[in-house]
């Protein structure tokens, strides 16, 4: 009876250390050091532990093995939206790369609006994360204000600005822009229509783009905007709405490969063809892209290469390594293909 009424002794409580210990048989001291510095334990060690850890149900409390260090080994990743390959690449690159270091992602998915990734921010930071990564730089005032009081590494991504807040990595929209315009304007081309998302970075690339074509007065240029984030049936019911104005195209620049997919479909649908009777660009080389028919012409950049460097830079700074440029501009590629 005595027995029963010991082994239901509070049932809900939680495995301990101290469980862990007693059922692989070594010291709370061995199984600690198992589990926050396994370098120094022999992998025999760490395989009766880990056992233990199974058999009990243990969770390690990251946070409190973390104290003496200051450090969580969390890192927090903040991008707009991941419903498309837009930003997937990217973070499962910053991902890869953070496990390599011993370090977790927490990933956060905070829309375009400045204000949602601020309160975000704010609650993220409340875990104590050792850095955090942030898309874009432009940021509201209150963002910054709590980033630079919180005092941890900060990296920037898919953007470019030479005053970030800590660390950058990406590349310049306006000039991904300039390059656009200058290919369309090579191919002597007189009558353009924009299919540009609402977020603050495509619109940066519509502008750019416009800026190039509209040096020449002669130039027919129309634009429509549609919410982000933007998708296949936005690009057709978009290109839609361009054409029952009536007019007609050369070229149609889309700020994504899904408009530009979405524009393909229905410029079919319409009788026309692509890239027979027009020419469609996208932007980012997602991976339908190269296997689209016609395959997209879009802009490339370098979405692993980016996620990879940012977690590095983070590791290397949250360990004390010094970092040799603190801004890194990843480049571009307009990769030509079928479509334009």
């Amino acid at each position: 009876m005595n027995n029963e009424k010991n082994s239901n002794k509070n049932p809900s409580r939680s495995p301990t250390l101290e469980d862990v210990a007693k059922a692989s048989g070594l010291s709370p001291m061995t199984v600690s050091r198992a589990l926050n510095n396994p370098k120094v334990v022999r992998p025999a060690t760490i395989a009766r532990v880990l056992e233990a850890v199974n058999l009990t149900g243990y969770i390690p409390n990251m946070l409190a093995g973390g104290l003496a260090t200051k450090r969580t080994k969390l890192i927090a990743v903040v991008v707009p939206q991941i419903n498309n390959n837009m930003f997937v690449d990217t973070v499962q690159a910053i991902g890869d790369e953070l496990a390599l270091r011993g370090y977790h992602m927490l990933l956060c998915i905070v829309g375009y609006a400045p204000e949602s990734e601020t309160e975000i921010v704010a609650t993220l930071l409340s875990r104590r994360p050792d850095g955090i990564v942030l898309t874009g730089i432009h940021h509201t005032s209150e963002l910054k204000r709590i980033i630079l009081n919180a005092n941890i590494p900060v990296v920037e991504i898919w953007d470019l600005t030479p005053t970030p807040l800590d660390m950058l990595i990406g590349f310049s929209h306006e000039k991904i822009g300039h390059a656009i315009g200058d290919y369309f304007l090579k191919q002597g081309f007189s009558r353009f229509g924009f299919i540009t998302a609402s977020d603050r970075r495509a619109q940066v690339r519509n502008k750019g783009a416009v800026e190039v074509l509209s040096r020449n007065s002669d130039h027919l240029i129309r634009e429509i905007t549609v919410p982000a984030p933007a998708n296949m049936a936005v690009g057709r019911s978009a290109f839609r709405e361009l054409i029952q104005q009536g007019l007609q195209f050369d070229a149609i620049i889309c700020t994504s490969d899904t408009l530009a997919q979405g524009v393909i479909m229905e410029a079919e649908a319409q009788g026309l063809s692509v890239p027979a009777d027009l020419k469609v660009i996208g932007f980012a080389d997602l991976n339908f892209a190269a296997h689209n028919r016609p395959a997209i012409t879009t802009v490339s950049v370098d979405k692993e290469k980016i996620g990879q460097q940012a977690a590095t830079m983070l590791a290397d700074k949250i360990e004390g390594y010094e970092i040799s440029e603190n801004v890194v501009d990843t480049g571009f590629t307009l990769i030509v293909r079928e479509s334009a």
